[in-house]
């Protein structure tokens, strides 16, 4: 009776890490810059479902992970690092445009 248990529990497990890894992880992330500029919320349901772009696209040929990740401004991002690598007024709007600036950045006024 025991091994059927753990017969049962392993594959409620294993089941269990199979649906988890077919899901869109990362959620919203909130990254700081400058005082003036507000923080970033950067969205991966609008990039993953809303622009469907594949996870592989920024990771990890952009971004690596939290523990590595390197912290960009907007001249490194304007040559095409981090986010500057897709939003150059081709593939996506151009990041440089100053009224696209609230699509990223949270406005003291809004905060």
């Amino acid at each position: 009776m025991t091994r059927r248990v753990l017969k049962l529990v392993a594959a409620v497990l294993l089941v269990t890490a199979a649906a988890q890894a077919q899901q869109v992880g990362g959620g919203t992330i909130t990254l700081k810059a400058t005082p003036k500029a507000g923080p970033v919320t950067f969205s991966h349901e609008s990039h993953v479902a809303g622009a469907d772009i594949k996870c592989r696209a920024c990771h990890t040929k952009l971004f690596i992970n939290q523990a590595k990740h390197v912290r960009e401004t907007m001249a490194t991002m304007k040559k095409g690092r981090s986010c500057g690598a897709c939003h150059d007024g081709k593939t996506a709007f151009d990041m440089t445009d100053r009224t696209a600036c609230v699509g990223c950045h949270t406005p003291a006024e809004r905060r």
